[in-house]
């Protein structure tokens, strides 16, 4: 594949902007990742400054940002409603890239987490309301019995949006392409947003 880093100046890349790179490099991850190329790291910095970090699926992406959907009761929901800034990271590890990402965060709209919420398995929606996520859990038989009672209540009907379940959109202030090369002697290219529009771009040292 094209080390587009490498080849492409820096001029030109600016002028494309950085979703153009972004959407090249995620064809090919989902083309040679064998699981889940969308898997990005979320960190997250709760109310008292404690930094926490896991990994979600990014479940859409555009030039507004990067979308993923939780609980918003649960730890990271919590976290990014108290404190809206986040950092991302995808590593693709049969291609040694990685692209990293540091911006503010906002709720998505009712309509977008409608329209993603009427998509998703009905499993996946039973258990948006069954599961108090991020809080104690006596037991696997209680949240089995909780699952068991939402499917009951909504038997032969569509299953609606828990209103404490939506996604939010991480907008990028400062988004990193890393590709590997030997010796460790790596690319690194920068993308920051300028005022009135467009991207800048420079490189660091490996």
């Amino acid at each position: 594949m094209t080390d587009i880093l490498a080849s492409t100046d820096d001029a030109t890349l600016a002028a494309q902007g950085p979703y153009d790179l972004f959407a090249k490099w995620f064809a090919d991850a989902t083309a040679t990742e064998v699981n889940d190329p969308n898997a990005m790291a979320l960190a997250t910095v709760d109310e008292t400054g404690q930094p926490s970090v896991r990994v979600v699926l990014m479940k859409d992406y555009d030039a507004l940002g990067f979308v993923f959907y939780t609980n918003f009761e649960s730890d990271k929901g919590r976290a990014l409603l108290a404190n809206p800034v986040a950092g991302l990271n995808f590593h693709w590890k049969a291609l040694r890239r990685q692209v990293r990402v540091n911006g503010t965060v906002a709720p998505v709209s009712a309509a977008e987490a409608d329209e993603y919420f009427a998509i998703r398995p009905r499993d996946s929606q039973v258990g948006a309301w069954a599961s108090a996520q991020s809080r104690p859990l006596a037991s696997r038989a209680t949240f089995e019995a909780e699952i068991a009672a939402v499917a009951a209540r909504y038997e032969g009907r569509d299953v609606p949006r828990p209103p404490h379940w939506s996604g939010f959109r991480i907008t990028p202030k400062r988004i990193e392409f890393w590709q590997d090369r030997p010796f460790r002697l790596h690319d690194r290219a920068i993308f920051t947003p300028v005022a009135g529009g467009g991207w800048s771009v420079h490189r660091l040292y490996p």
